[in-house]
């Protein structure tokens, strides 16, 4: 794998070389005043990013899988009835977290490549008189089949059946990339990591508590320690972590937090649209489909690619990495080998993107596929320059 290429999986993405050198910084002592100025603007960023103007914001050293296990280990007991949709490895990985924290989790199975169903959340809601459920999970962006579905469409559901359940929502391959509106969405916990949209290296768990949220910690029954946001919140009225802090990727993330806002929010989720579109464009050049069933639900993020019956996707991945030393993503759970994804967010330009729809293409062409050379390149160059800024 040659270090010169950018990378083109959807997550951990390429770091822009000032957020590198922001993350090493020298030693400092993490219980001095010094340290409150690199906590406070990331945690005041991060809600802007959020689109919250109340949301308690909580930084972990750890990843989205810490994130999940932080929202429901400080919001519920044992035994619990959470509902949850499965329709890509993410959710499926959220919900085997929760069985595996000894919660009921009422699953509503979903063809991998459409989004979350809110229909049939509505259903089940309006069915739940006892209000037995106590969380609604939803995952925003499912990394693995490149499929966005509709929050404030899960948000309804709830508001319609008058039900009382704190949602959760999974924007790991979202927020910091695609609009995220957690204030009017309803939103009681949202979970991200640090090495999406944030530009940074794995090592972050970055979540958004609703004032519900936080008020039921206060009664919720299943263990926590490390991920305790009592302590949390404790430690960050002194400007300090309840243990020792990765200073290092704060640090980072209080540059690309400021990046982000400085780009203004709209325009990175126009540039991630409008990149995200010219792949679409040279995919269907190509002559092949996307994993996401349509349009209304393409992520901007990522795209999951179908190779022909019979074809193992993953050789494209293999065959990327060891001849032009390019990374693409693998195909996951029920897409292995049935797709090759195309991550294209986070430090990503029209002209980056250019090369890995080239790439792509050589791979396609050398491993005996129908692909003519350059016209997904083509097809994607013609809307990025009817559509520069």
């Amino acid at each position: 794998m040659s270090l010169q290429n950018p990378v083109f999986i959807p997550g951990p993405t390429n770091i822009p070389e000032e957020v590198r050198n922001a993350c090493y910084v020298p030693t400092i002592d993490h219980r001095s005043p010094a340290f409150a100025g690199i906590l406070n603007p990331c945690l005041e960023n991060v809600r802007k990013v959020l689109k919250s103007d109340s949301a308690h914001i909580f930084v972990y050293p750890s990843t989205g899988t810490g994130g999940w296990e932080t929202a429901i280990s400080n919001t519920l007991s044992p035994g619990d009835t959470v509902l949850a949709a499965r329709n890509g490895m993410f959710s499926h990985r959220w919900i085997d977290l929760c069985q595996r924290h000894g919660l009921d989790v009422q699953i509503v199975e979903t063809p991998w490549g459409q989004g979350l169903p809110a229909d049939r959340y509505a259903e089940a809601l309006a069915a739940d008189k006892g209000h037995r459920i106590k969380a609604v999970l939803a995952t925003h962006n499912e990394t693995a089949t490149g499929v966005k579905s509709d929050i404030a469409a899960v948000r309804r559901a709830l508001d319609a059946a008058g039900h009382p359940a704190l949602l959760f929502v999974d924007g790991v391959s979202s927020i910091a990339s695609m609009d995220f509106r957690f204030d009017d969405w309803g939103v009681d916990v949202a979970v991200t990591g640090s090495q999406k949209g944030f530009m940074l290296p794995a090592g972050l768990a970055i979540l958004g508590f609703s004032d519900r949220a936080v008020e039921a910690s206060k009664t919720a029954r299943l263990p926590r320690t490390f991920f305790d946001i009592a302590d949390m919140t404790r430690s960050y009225a002194a400007n300090a972590f309840p243990y020792t802090p990765p200073v290092g990727l704060l640090n980072g993330l209080k540059l690309t937090s400021q990046m982000l806002l400085d780009e203004g929010l709209e325009n990175v989720f126009a540039r991630h649209h409008r990149i995200a579109e010219g792949v679409r464009r040279a995919v269907a050049a190509w002559g092949l489909q996307l994993c996401a069933a349509g349009p209304e639900v393409y992520s901007d993020t990522v795209s999951a690619i179908r190779t022909p019956e019979g074809f193992n996707a993953t050789r494209i991945v293999t065959h990327a990495a060891t001849k032009y030393g390019v990374a693409f993503g693998v195909g996951l759970g029920e897409v292995a080998g049935k797709v090759f994804r195309i991550g294209h967010l986070g430090m990503l330009t029209d002209v980056m993107a250019l090369s890995g729809i080239a790439t792509a293409e050589m791979c396609m062409a050398d491993l005996g596929l129908s692909i003519r050379l350059g016209s997904g390149v083509a097809a994607a160059q013609d809307h990025y320059r009817s559509t520069a800024a």
